[in-house]
């Protein structure tokens, strides 16, 4: 089946969302228990850290730790928003950057100024969005960024959006309620997909979508860590409490190049493996056998592959025992906590 298609269907009452493309599954955002990052709230401060400059607060959820905070007691309110999901034992991460965020426009309320994104290179377009954004922001005093959505959405699409999300900052900021309180819950899967999955693609809404389009299946797969590369290839994924370890095999090819054609073809999906596992953190990867001289070339295709992730990672290099390192934010929970 070629071409994009996002479906909008549950998977066990569970709000799920899919995205397919050449009949590949290649995003998958399944609804957990947890609060949702981007949820906002007035929290109460409860107790500081010594020597790390953060402190627990309490919220409606349970408990979550601010880092780098200052001028803040104990018992004072505070509003903050979610940033990631919490690791089993530990407190929500938040911050008090507030983002409100949005498919074509992101509202940075306390950071003034109109970016655009780099991904739009096209003056005449650039100064487009820009005289967009001073029309519908006037003199509000948030920032703003337009993403790479907006190139070619119509004026009314994104001055919408813009206006949407610049009146949601206006109603946090000057809510003067005290206590605890969800001030906004975080985006859910279906809006999440309308939010992030930009391009052109046929939308599925009907229920059993997912049976409909193999997504079921592929989410057995994902409960082991074997994933099938091409040419007979093959790779590992596992995860352990310190790091997730990836390890590349070459299958039944015993040619000169077999190593170099299995760590590359591991390059070219290791993005797409980490993210619909939900994996993040420190990650090593036990290539295949390949001489020293393929490195760079192998660098190069892993790193081309995470330029089009939109999760932030960093290609740490080659470790003295010949594996490679990365670093990845933990963006999203493990699948196998979502599927229990």
């Amino acid at each position: 089946m070629k071409g994009r298609t996002v479906i909008l269907d549950h998977w066990k009452d569970r709000e799920t969302a899919a995205l397919v493309v050449d009949g590949v599954l290649e995003d998958l955002l399944i609804e957990s228990d947890q609060p949702r990052p981007g949820t906002i709230y007035r929290a109460t401060a409860d107790r500081p850290v010594k020597g790390q400059g953060g402190m627990f607060l309490k919220t409606p959820d349970g408990s979550a730790f601010l880092r780098q905070v200052r001028g803040l007691a104990p018992g004072q309110s505070v509003v903050v928003q979610v940033t990631g999901f919490a690791e089993p034992g530990k407190a929500l991460p938040v911050t008090q950057k507030i983002l409100f965020k949005s498919r074509y426009a992101i509202v940075t309320p306390g950071a003034p100024g109109y970016n655009i994104s780099r991904a739009i290179r096209d003056d005449d377009e650039r100064d487009r969005l820009l005289g967009i954004a001073h029309d519908v922001m006037d003199e509000s005093g948030d920032g703003l960024i337009l993403r790479s959505s907006c190139s070619g959405a119509s004026e009314d699409d994104i001055a919408q959006d813009i206006e949407a999300m610049a009146a949601l900052a206006q109603r946090i900021r000057t809510d003067d309620s005290d206590g605890m309180e969800t001030l906004l819950e975080g985006d859910g899967p279906h809006v999440q997909a309308w939010r992030e999955w930009t391009g052109p693609a046929d939308i599925s809404t009907v229920d059993g979508g997912l049976a409909d389009h193999g997504v079921l299946e592929a989410i057995d797969a994902l409960r082991t860590p074997r994933v099938a590369l091409e040419a007979g290839a093959f790779m590992f994924v596992e995860a352990t409490r310190a790091l997730v370890a990836v390890d590349v095999n070459t299958g039944k090819d015993i040619s000169l190049a077999a190593g170099l054609k299995a760590n590359l073809a591991c390059a070219r999906d290791l993005p797409r493996a980490l993210r619909l596992r939900g994996l993040g953190g420190q990650i090593v990867l036990d290539l295949a056998p390949m001489p020293k001289k393929d490195r760079r070339t192998f660098e190069t295709a892993l790193r081309q592959a995470f330029r089009r992730d939109d999760t932030e990672t960093a290609l740490a290099g080659w470790t003295p025992l010949g594996n490679y390192e990365l670093q990845r934010k933990r963006a999203r929970l493990p699948l196998v906590e979502v599927l229990g």
